[in-house]
């Protein structure tokens, strides 16, 4: 029997050929949500086997989406669809993903296939709280090999990263983090020796972390 699947998406165009390419394959899409709020009714009233998330919902994150659908439905199989490979970067955390998620980097999904199979073990993954799988192309790999591609970079590190992508100045970050500007420069500094970013007079050195953010956030490089 084909899992029932529950789709949010907030992208239109993104869902509609999510969605059509995923019926191609034979996957029985029973609902289609834009939001958090119309996911929760879908899942209530249409009791789906798996959800399928996109990471680029607005306003709140695929994670907490997940987390929230688990405690309606523990048993209910997740499936996400990321851009990067470290959670942190968009401000989420890597451990809070429920039990048996699948994780997927979209832009390695070259065979969509591999799309159908995490969704077809999904619903197991569930029901017997495997570990999260991160899925990239064909290859799957666990959280703690997922947490070495960025360099060993502690949780305040990828936070001051990505708030220094986010444009803050280190006077704002020290305010956000309530600690000293002083602080926020030595964290800058271990996280530019984490990356391999070497000083150099002619080259700015947030604009060198944030290419790097970027870079490992999956955005294709010109």
């Amino acid at each position: 029997m084909n899992e029932r699947v529950l789709v949010i998406v907030d992208d239109a165009f993104e869902m509609s050929t999510l969605v059509a390419a995923l019926r191609l394959h034979e996957i029985d899409v029973i609902g289609e949500a834009k939001s958090e709020g119309v996911g929760i009714n879908l899942l209530r009233r249409l009791q789906p086997d798996v959800v399928l998330l996109d990471m680029n919902i607005v306003g709140i994150s695929a994670v907490k989406i997940a987390v929230n659908m688990r405690k309606i439905n523990e048993n209910v199989g997740i499936v996400i669809l990321n851009s990067c490979s470290d959670l942190r970067l968009i401000g989420d955390s890597n451990e809070e993903v429920p039990a048996g998620a699948k994780i997927l980097i979209k832009k390695a999904i070259v065979d969509f296939t591999v799309l159908c199979s995490a969704i077809k073990e999904s619903k197991i993954a569930a029901l017997e709280k495997h570990k999260v799988q991160w899925i990239n192309g064909n290859t799957s790999f666990e959280e703690k090999a997922v947490l070495t591609l960025m360099a060993h970079l502690t949780n305040t590190q990828a936070e001051v990263l990505r708030l220094v992508a986010g444009g803050m100045t280190n006077a704002q970050i020290g305010r956000t983090r309530y600690v000293s500007e002083k602080s926020v420069e030595q964290v800058i500094s271990r996280v530019a020796q984490e990356l391999n970013v070497q000083p150099d007079h002619n080259k700015n050195m947030r604009v060198q972390l944030v290419g790097e953010y970027y870079r490992w956030l999956g955005a294709p490089s010109h």
